[in-house]
């Protein structure tokens, strides 16, 4: 099965986490920028706010789209070690790459939340979503960063991963729910028609969207 694009797999998504619909203690936080638009139909068909969570992966020189691990905001660092030797990767490079996405999540502090501050994690629920997972590097990064602010549970769902990934996640998170585990997987864009790059100018679009859209839950029933 394909998926048509992000919006379709963020609609399919959604129907496998009905239990935290219209739940005040839910937060949707979305990885940037391609989980946006995932995000975005999972918290417009759950009723719950949506926000991002920083992060962003850490590529291969000339290779950007296999990771070495990935930078979240809070100076948290992941690095996959095994990816770094099958590459021969120097720590100078490294650090060279980690210089320049720490510069890339700084800008997108400024430019997704225009001084907004970011949301209170304590003691929620918290969906965490991307639009797939192969190494798993940036969604670990983001869990751990999270962590650190004492959110009452972790929810990963992400509409493709692959079977190995989809193991060692569900170790690492109270829930994880994902559409399909194909093998063999080959790559996250693999399992879409349409896999364009996310922009900046959607990113903030549709965070806007999902301010103006939500409609808060009555706090009676509020489950921690």
């Amino acid at each position: 099965m394909l998926f048509k694009d992000r919006t379709a797999a963020g609609q399919l998504l959604a129907g496998q986490l009905t239990a935290y619909a219209n739940r005040p203690d839910v937060l949707v936080l979305a990885l940037p920028r391609g989980g946006v638009p995932v995000a975005f139909e999972v918290g417009k068909a759950l009723n719950a706010p949506l926000d991002v969570v920083l992060v962003s992966k850490l590529g291969v020189p000339g290779h950007k789209e296999l990771a070495i691990g990935a930078l979240a905001s809070g100076g948290v660092r992941v690095i996959n070690r095994e990816v770094v030797r099958a590459h021969h990767l120097f720590e100078a490079a490294i650090h060279q790459v980690v210089v320049r996405e720490k510069r890339e999540l700084e800008r997108w502090e400024r430019l997704y939340r225009d001084d907004r501050p970011a949301p209170d994690l304590f003691g929620r629920t918290l969906i965490l979503v991307d639009d797939g997972l192969a190494t798993g590097a940036t969604l670990r990064a983001a869990v751990i960063a999270i962590r650190q602010q004492e959110p009452a549970r972790i929810v990963v769902a992400v509409p493709i991963s692959s079977p190995e990934t989809c193991h060692e996640i569900e170790a690492e998170v109270d829930e994880f729910i994902c559409a399909m585990t194909p093998r063999p997987f080959y790559s996250v864009n693999f399992w879409y028609e349409n896999f364009s790059e996310t922009t900046d100018e959607e990113v903030c679009d549709l965070l806007q969207r999902a301010a103006n859209n939500h409609q808060p839950p009555a706090t009676s029933g509020q489950r921690r």
